[in-house]
């Protein structure tokens, strides 16, 4: 697959995914290939079991489609997002979990119904709403909550932005701020830089391997400080457009 015409970048980031790390990336290839030309970053946030043999083997299975980097210390998801996308080179970005959660049959589907068919040059994100919840209804509870404030404080529209399944133009993930969990608000920040943000159905399979990384105090309280934090960043402005950019922000 050629390097120079990659139409999207698959980035997931990894934090131990031992049994799950294979299947996924098995995964993505087999649903896209012969429907864009791709590739994959993964991005392991110094994980503490065999996710690096994993992605070892991975890239070694893969050369021409799959490269791997390794934080040398556990920064997060979204610091794992942020190295990743310094180095991707299609024109749009899926975001996957690497819990294998998210199906990539959505991304074929999706691409086919909305980038093939001529996608809107002022959209700037995809965002998964997910169909169906595989989490206790005590951590359901808790979403609906931080998604009801956050939408009221926000207006970002999306009903779901806990969704790991996100497609996002690489030119606009490259130009967000990035601060620690700016991944629970890429809706918003999205909207903030001026481009369009739709919602689309995807599924939600449950993980054949590990345990989620989130607690009581990710899901609920942290993520409400974070929305104040992001509150106060929604109303410090933009970035501008110049008339002489050939950017579609600039003709509406």
């Amino acid at each position: 697959m050629s390097k120079e015409k990659v139409d999207l970048t698959v980035l997931i980031p990894f934090y131990n995914e031992e049994g799950n790390v294979l299947p996924v990336i098995e995964e993505i290839h087999a649903t896209l290939d012969g429907v864009m030309n791709f590739e994959i970053v993964c991005v392991n946030d110094c994980s503490s079991d065999s996710t690096e043999q994993e992605l070892i083997e991975a890239v070694q299975r893969w050369p021409k489609t799959l490269r791997k980097f390794t934080h040398e210390r556990r920064c997060g998801k979204s610091a794992a997002i942020s190295t990743g996308a310094r180095s991707v080179e299609g024109k749009w970005v899926q975001l996957l979990d690497g819990d294998g959660q998210n199906d990539p049959a959505d991304t074929a589907r999706i691409w086919k119904e909305i980038i093939l068919k001529g996608v809107p040059p002022t959209l700037g994100l995809v965002s998964g709403r997910r169909s169906s919840r595989n989490d206790s209804g005590f951590k359901w509870l808790q979403s609906r909550v931080a998604n009801g404030i956050r939408r009221f404080l926000l207006k970002d529209v999306v009903t779901d932005s806990g969704c790991g399944w996100k497609l996002i133009r690489s030119d606009v993930l490259k130009e967000l701020p990035f601060f620690a969990s700016m991944h629970r608000f890429l809706p918003a920040l999205v909207k903030r830089s001026g481009w369009d943000v739709r919602e689309e159905v995807v599924a939600d399979r449950r993980r054949k391997h590990g345990k989620s990384k989130y607690g009581f105090f990710d899901r609920l309280f942290a993520s409400l400080f974070d929305i104040l934090g992001v509150f106060w960043l929604m109303r410090r402005g933009r970035h501008g457009v110049a008339i002489e950019w050939d950017d579609p922000r600039s003709k509406r």
